[in-house]
């Protein structure tokens, strides 16, 4: 009894560690997974500069805005100017 338990357990350990010799299949996930990950970093390093021209782009907005409100202030502050020195 106790040798076709060793036997059994001999067989069963030499079919685990044969599955185990196989990695072609491994390699080739892992290479694939390599490949995405190459793929992902490249797109997130184009959204990265996206990002940054977008952000350029704000900037120079917010200051054209702010320059116009300026100047929008200013011409107010003109015409308030001349309607005040009018009299009739």
């Amino acid at each position: 009894m106790n040798k076709k338990v060793l036997m059994i357990a001999g067989v069963a350990m030499t079919a685990l560690l044969g599955g185990c010799a196989n990695t072609t299949a491994l390699e080739e996930s892992v290479a694939n997974l390599g490949n995405k990950v190459d793929q992902l970093s490249a797109e997130v390093s184009s959204l990265k500069s996206d990002h940054g021209k977008m952000s350029a782009d704000i900037n120079d907005a917010k200051a054209a805005a702010m320059d116009a409100q300026a100047e929008a202030q200013r011409a107010n502050d003109r015409i308030d100017n001349v309607a005040s020195s009018y009299k009739k």
